[in-house]
């Protein structure tokens, strides 16, 4: 087997990886988008945040077979890199995955890393394969999805009143990305609430959020050509941000949408933050996008607060995605 790096900028090994995660896809999560070439070079190019994954393409016979790729942050966690991989259907059960993630930990323990995650889609493969090469279960997340047109917008509505009382000393307000530069570190104060959410068993450290961080973030979204919608919430009587609901909107296929960081500060939680923000970020993409049809969210499946906020909202299970940690 040859493993080689590729980067953003070579336009053939964006396509072979594609084709291969689209194979994969449509075998394991066939509820999932396709990967596109755009989305493909943002991954590579920009990642979530700035900090991009290091990719490769594994061949054997001059044959895609699979692919991998170490991710790490420079802001957090220096001990640890998450790990990605994946085999084609076609070429499963010959040992192609564990020679992937044997390099791949080789690589990580390169990088000074002490401690590797990997993760999968639920099923009897993924959680043996983890088994197998010493790694734990140590959380697992639920992929929801709305269905646009099912909202039932009554009962939404009501949901939205019955709330307001609880929030009596807040303003919500509605902002387009980009977030002007002298606003970013307001964001960042704000966006921190999310270490709040379960990580459960995983061994990690609370993610460190800076103005650069969050422009590195939103250079990300631009770079996609997803559309940004960010509804904040406003604590009147001392000005402070108290929360937030992100959504963006793909411009390639502006029917679909992912719902970003859903969070509210610790010191302002108990005012139906949450429901408020995220009912009027529908009514807002009701207006601006007519034609959107369905919204993803990933949340942790220990999250109780956020998903009775989704399951309110008429939110659908998709699959649950497994986390697994082990020391390098």
């Amino acid at each position: 087997m040859d493993i080689t790096r590729f980067g953003p900028d070579d336009a053939a090994a964006l396509q072979e990886w594609v084709d291969l995660a689209n194979a994969v896809q449509h075998v394991d999560s066939p509820w999932e988008l396709d990967a596109t070439p755009l989305r493909a070079e943002a991954r590579f190019r920009y990642g979530w945040d700035g900090e991009p994954p290091t990719p490769y393409l594994a061949r054997v016979d001059g044959v895609v077979v699979g692919s991998g790729n170490i991710s790490v942050s420079s802001y957090d966690n220096l001990h640890l890199a998450w790990l990605g991989l994946m085999v084609h259907p076609d070429h499963r059960r010959r040992g192609y995955g564990s020679a992937i993630l044997t390099f791949l930990e080789d690589e990580a323990r390169r990088m000074g890393r002490t401690s590797a995650g990997i993760g999968g889609w639920e099923c009897d493969a993924t959680s043996g394969f983890a088994a197998r090469h010493g790694y734990e279960k140590k959380h697992q997340a639920i992929n929801r999805r709305q269905y646009v047109a099912d909202i039932d917008q009554a009962e939404l509505d009501k949901r939205y009143d019955e709330a307001l009382p609880y929030a009596a000393d807040y303003v919500l307000e509605r902002r387009r990305l980009p977030t002007p530069d002298a606003e970013l570190d307001e964001i960042a104060e704000m966006a921190s609430a999310i270490n709040d959410a379960p990580t459960d068993d995983l061994e990690i450290e609370d993610e460190v959020f800076n103005a650069e961080r969050m422009k590195a973030y939103e250079d990300a979204c631009a770079f996609r050509r997803e559309r940004a919608y960010r509804v904040v919430a406003r604590h009147l009587p001392s000005g402070q941000l108290a929360g937030q609901t992100v959504v963006v909107v793909e411009s390639e296929r502006p029917k679909y949408g992912d719902q970003h960081d859903t969070s509210v500060v610790a010191a302002h939680r108990g005012h139906r933050l949450g429901l408020l923000l995220k009912t009027d970020m529908l009514r807002w993409l009701a207006e601006e996008e007519p034609q959107l049809e369905q919204i993803d969210t990933f949340n942790a499946e220990s999250n109780d607060q956020m998903i009775g906020v989704n399951e309110a909202l008429g939110y659908r299970v998709m699959g649950r995605e497994l986390a697994f940690q082990k020391a390098l």
